[in-house]
């Protein structure tokens, strides 16, 4: 069993202060290397269940408008919810209630079973700026400017090698060591392990510009001819403007002008909305790739770290933020001595067929949208309306882009409720995803409803009136549920009996 926190802290294998010498700080419990979305949430999560974290950036401060993500998904923000922090974001952005792909198929998000009918359209930085926030209330050890240099896992803990901006070299050693440091993470790298996949868009022009005419749509998306393009607003006036033709295939490092992503928004939109003043132009390629394995050890691989795809569905960081949300509660549940270390492995078993699927759902989206010859055109307009026409369908599809419909299934024997996400329920102590913020398990049943037999320490209970219970993960998901028997049935075993 692990040591508690709160007992003698991990000190890793350096030797101790010599005589007279002021103490040393005391080790972390756990490092996280970047502070992207996935790591901030991360190291806020650990530290507001009483952890020490250190949060290790190569940058000195965050990112700015210099954003990548622009879409937080239904399932994000009920993950951003049970840490009190939904609410302040949608303040932030834009809510959009209907995606339209490709011309002919519109998704009804209004349909969705959450209390967050919607795609939030607001920058990175925002979600970035709430879960820094955050993680510094709950006191995360933030190292900006300082790069990880190499690690060395040992039986006991992991040994990260760091250099800070005064080139100052040193170690840093936890039980434990997370790598949320995207997709050239120095951690998968330090670990030896692959990264298999390869590219499926190259020389797609990225730009940020003002523009003369803007859209209705909070969401401007479009492809025609061999081009397709993308325009959300930042929310400052400029818009962010992504945009891809088979006809402007170009090395990265090649300079890009203002007019060749005029060109590529006039061919897939049909007008480029008066583009103009660009305070950012580049190229970039986008990867399909996934690490086999999210768990080395003592190791661990979040985000972009542990996988890449194309940005079609804008399922990127809201795919790294659920990961975040399913291994942090894990891993301080066997940090502070409440379960044992196989836990753990159920986070690889879990996510990484979820980083699978968001691999297929975006590798298909981009590519039907790259679809050039009349024929590809044709299946495209066919197999889109009637993907419309067919409301199971455009259901499923729904929900997996959103992530509302993501579950983990159940084991063999076990109810068919285990590993499904728990929707924001009302209950008696108040909604279900507001006492998940204390970062426990909650149990929800009647008064003399079924319970289990051994519940986790420390769990909530909540009640409503309805027959049937559930055991709540932290991270909102059914790990137990039953079935109270009806009047009914109850009255014809008594007969049968």
């Amino acid at each position: 069993m692990p040591t508690s926190p709160s007992q003698e802290p991990f000190q890793g294998p350096s030797q101790g202060p010599s005589q007279g010498s002021p103490a040393p700080a005391p080790a972390p419990d756990a490092i996280v290397v970047g502070a992207g979305p996935a790591g901030l949430l991360l190291a806020g999560d650990l530290a507001a269940a009483g952890l020490r974290v250190t949060l290790v950036e190569r940058r000195a401060h965050t990112a700015g408008n210099l954003t990548r993500a622009f879409a937080v998904h239904a399932r994000t923000l009920e993950v951003l919810d049970a840490r009190g922090l939904a609410d302040d974001l949608l303040k932030t952005g834009r809510r959009l209630t209907e995606l339209n792909l490709f011309g002919s198929l519109a998704l009804d998000l209004s349909r969705l079973r959450s209390r967050f009918p919607l795609v939030l359209i607001t920058p990175q930085y925002e979600v970035e700026r709430l879960l820094e926030r955050r993680a510094r209330a709950a006191g995360v050890d933030f190292r900006y400017a300082t790069e990880l240099l190499d690690i060395t896992p040992h039986t006991t803990g992991v040994t990260a090698r760091l250099r800070s901006s005064d080139g100052g070299d040193f170690d840093l050693t936890a039980p434990y060591l997370v790598g949320a440091d995207g997709v050239r993470s120095r951690v998968r790298e330090s670990l030896g392990l692959p990264f298999p996949g390869e590219a499926v868009i190259t020389s797609m022009i990225l730009s940020d510009v003002r523009l003369t005419d803007e859209p209705d749509a909070v969401l401007t998306v479009g492809g025609r001819g061999d081009s397709f393009a993308f325009m959300v607003p930042f929310g400052d006036g400029y818009y962010r403007v992504m945009g891809w033709s088979r006809h402007h295939e170009a090395d990265e490092s090649d300079p890009v002008e203002l007019s060749e992503i005029q060109e590529i928004a006039r061919t897939a939109l049909g007008t480029d909305h008066g583009l103009h003043d660009p305070r950012f132009l580049s190229r970039f390629h986008s990867d399909e790739r996934q690490v086999p394995s999210y768990r080395v050890g003592r190791v661990f691989l979040t985000g972009d770290a542990a996988h890449v795809h194309s940005p079609a569905g804008g399922m990127g960081m809201n795919t790294g933020i659920q990961d975040a949300a399913n291994l942090s509660w894990k891993l301080a549940a066997v940090l502070r001595g409440r379960a044992e270390d196989e836990l753990l492995d159920t986070y690889h078993a879990e996510r990484h067929p979820v980083g699978a699927m968001v691999l297929r759902v975006s590798g298909t989206m981009v590519r039907v949208a790259m679809a050039h010859t009349p024929l590809q055109r044709t299946g495209r307009t066919l197999a889109t309306r009637l993907a419309g026409t067919l409301r199971p369908l455009s259901g499923r599809a729904m929900r997996m882009i959103s992530g509302i419909g993501i579950s983990y299934g159940s084991g063999r024997g076990e109810h068919p409720l285990v590993g499904r996400r728990v929707p924001d329920l009302a209950l008696a102590e108040g909604r279900l995803y507001e006492l998940l913020r204390k970062g426990e398990y909650v149990l929800v049943a009647s008064a003399d409803g079924p319970v289990p037999r051994e519940l986790p320490p420390h769990t909530v209970r909540a009640h409503w009136s309805r027959g049937s219970s559930l055991l709540v993960r932290p991270d909102g998901y059914a790990a137990w549920a039953a079935y109270e028997p009806s009047r009914r049935r109850r009255k014809q075993r008594q007969r049968e009996g």
